[in-house]
């Protein structure tokens, strides 16, 4: 399984009835509480754009002029990272599950207009074209790739990392500057970006003394970074935890998407099997500003358990 996350038992209803009904044009799912399940039928072509969100992430399956079933993963770039990480991840799980038999095609696609005719016409040319992908094309199909392979995806893995290649080198310093991070002896903030050339990972200056408040104005806007921090926190049981955040600014290169998202696992094993830290908390963000000191501090708020009361019922006949 490519994510942990399963088909439920309503979506394979919900796939039947589609299957039966040839006056459905469209099925749409997405995963909710770590399940596949519907979210709506559309009756038409013409209906399909209205449920198209430029930040929503869903599974199209549809029925095609030929009465072809396609099986379409609408991933939006604006749409969360850790969306587009489960749907790409879970895409094969989804056509395993209902059956791969039913689908003539399954595609992967980032924006609306891809969906419409010209859009499909060019899909349909593209892959009776036998030609060399351009550069940028090579990226994108990269980084969906690497996306499914960070998530446990079943591609070609090598030392960790993704891919034997990628993120495999590594600068000078990073796993002594990572140990002190983890004794205490080093900065609270310690970030570690890419040389996307060279594809070595390198510290980003010295550590810094960052107190949580400043911690998002401390990480790039503008390229990808992945963070450690020491956070003290008045919940904290014994040593300060330590947060691995990963942050992909949607302005971020192709090419440096694709060599981030295959990193991230390895720089994560470097963190935990070489310099010997225990992270407690794992988180991502698009944008740095999206690490506020609410989000982090609800993290490691003590959970409280609701309990309803119970009411004694009344004796029959008395009010």
């Amino acid at each position: 399984m490519q994510s942990g996350i399963s088909a439920s038992a309503e979506l394979h209803n919900a796939f039947k009835s589609f299957l039966n009904d040839t006056g459905l044009y469209a099925l749409l799912a997405v995963i909710e509480k770590e399940a596949l399940v519907p979210f709506d039928n559309v009756s038409s072509k013409t209906d399909l754009p209205q449920h198209l969100k430029r930040d929503q992430a869903l599974y199209i399956i549809l029925r095609n002029s030929d009465s072809a079933i396609i099986a379409i993963t609408y991933v939006p770039d604006a749409a969360p990272v850790r969306s587009k990480t489960l749907f790409a991840s879970t895409r094969l799980t989804l056509l395993r599950e209902l059956g791969s038999e039913h689908f003539a095609d399954s595609i992967f696609v980032t924006e609306a207009d891809e969906l419409t005719d010209d859009g499909w016409k060019k899909h349909q040319a593209h892959a009776s074209a036998e030609r060399p992908l351009t550069q940028e094309e090579k990226d994108l199909e990269g980084i969906r790739e690497a996306e499914a392979l960070e998530s446990g995806g079943t591609g070609r893995r090598g030392g960790g990392y993704g891919t034997s290649k990628v993120g495999s080198k590594l600068g000078e310093g990073v796993v002594e500057a990572l140990r002190a991070l983890g004794s205490g002896s080093g900065s609270e903030c310690l970030q570690i970006r890419m040389d996307v050339q060279a594809e070595q990972l390198e510290l980003v200056g010295p550590a810094e003394s960052v107190d949580v408040a400043s911690l998002s104005s401390s990480i790039s806007s503008q390229e990808p970074r992945y963070t450690f921090y020491r956070y003290s926190h008045p919940n904290a049981d014994g040593d300060a935890p330590i947060l691995f955040l990963y942050t992909c600014p949607s302005t971020a290169k192709p090419k440096e998407k694709m060599l981030y998202a295959a990193s991230k696992r390895g720089v994560v094993t470097i963190a935990e099997k070489e310099a010997g830290l225990k992270l407690a908390k794992k988180l991502e963000a698009s944008d740095p500003s999206e690490i506020t000191v609410s989000m982090i501090q609800d993290e490691f708020a003590p959970k409280v358990e609701e309990k309803a009361g119970f009411s004694k019922p009344k004796r029959p006949g008395r009010r």
